[in-house]
């Protein structure tokens, strides 16, 4: 199957969204499909506001049109909701094709806290972008019944997985975390905005060592206000591995997340999870065997510190990128089915069409 997938979210941008349809579109062409990846790189773009790190593509329907047309592909999937998915979707309304839609960020979450946006007109935007989907598809369960509260339809779930051979357990890694800093190792890792509620754990007053992965537009400030905490910026693939290995627990202080990868990250390399009860750990994280959740950070930390890490590892080998994928494939084929019956019928139409000229 040739598949088209649009996203505003890629490299060099490093988050979720990015890895899901890295791992998503390997996995795919593994299987044997043609993926088309349909990005803002080449393009003109300007800064998001408030968040330059993400680049917006500058009128890019023409562009989306073209790359499109010459892919002739049997199935469209478009997996965010900026300009390149609004390109993608006139581009499927005009000509009535079925697409797909993914969501995988709370964009009225963040938008609120960042810009003040009322949370009513965000899901507003989200419904009507959704809405001629044929399938939207969804991270977990929580996320689903979410949305459902909210008016949204034809919701399908695609859960995620973790690269089992690049996060692993790492002795290695431990000896050389236990070497530089003071256990505990309390790890956070992901993008370093308002929306991760980072402070919730760099504020707690534990023994051990504070550590923060990842890059993003409150960094200056929490490194400020938390001097005594370890900010290492962005790590990626194996070096990402090697510090969540070293760590004794993840802390995921996100209350606004729809997934959280890294989660499984972390128990793929044997470290147990601490967060809040909230959707995305609630459908992750199996409390009380890879992790804690708890509406006192502190106490989730502490509990998980005490779990067995063996079990972490065996629940993230559960979740492979090929049994995502599948998942994801599966939805799509619908789009398949619905083109060739479309054909056919067009097929069936054609010889009318022809009597009636003669």
């Amino acid at each position: 199957m040739r598949i088209a997938i649009v996203s505003d979210a890629w490299r060099p941008q490093i988050n979720g969204v990015v890895t899901t349809l890295e791992q998503t579109s390997e996995a795919a062409r593994r299987l044997g499909h043609e993926i088309l990846l349909i990005s803002a790189a080449g393009l003109a773009c300007v800064p998001c506001p408030s968040y330059p790190e993400i680049r917006l593509a500058l009128c890019p329907g023409p562009s989306v049109r073209a790359r499109l047309q010459r892919f002739a592909p049997e199935a469209i999937h478009i997996a965010t909701e900026g300009p390149l998915g609004l390109a993608a979707r006139a581009y499927c309304m005009r000509r009535r094709l079925p697409f797909t839609s993914s969501y995988h960020t709370q964009f009225p979450d963040y938008a609120q806290q960042r810009w003040g946006v009322p949370t009513g007109l965000g899901y507003a935007y989200l419904r009507w972008f959704h809405r001629p989907a044929l399938r939207t598809l969804v991270g977990t369960a929580s996320v689903r019944a979410t949305l459902q509260a909210r008016g949204f339809e034809h919701l399908v779930a695609w859960s995620r997985g973790v690269d089992t051979t690049m996060f692993r357990p790492d002795a290695s890694a431990r000896q050389a975390a236990a070497a530089r800093w003071p256990r505990p190792i309390m790890l956070y890792a992901g993008r370093v905005a308002v929306e991760k509620n980072i402070d919730a754990f760099l504020e707690l007053r534990t023994p051990g060592t504070k550590v923060v992965v990842g890059d993003g537009p409150a960094l200056v400030e929490l490194k400020r206000r938390y001097p005594d905490a370890v900010f290492l910026g962005y790590r990626m693939g194996a070096q990402l591995a090697q510090h969540l290995a070293g760590a004794d627990v993840l802390v995921f202080p996100s209350r606004t997340d729809t997934f959280g990868i890294v989660m499984l990250e972390a128990m793929a390399c044997g470290v147990p999870v601490a967060a809040y009860p909230v959707q995305g750990p609630l459908d992750v994280v199996r409390d009380g065997t890879t992790g804690v959740l708890h509406e006192q950070l502190l106490t989730a930390i502490r509990g998980a510190l005490q779990l067995d890490s063996a079990s972490c590892r065996a629940f993230a080998q559960l979740h492979t990128w090929e049994r995502s994928t599948r998942q994801f494939l599966g939805h799509l084929a619908v789009l398949h089915e619905r083109a060739a019956l479309a054909h056919k019928r067009a097929a069936k139409r054609a010889p009318s069409a022809l009597a009636e000229l003669e």
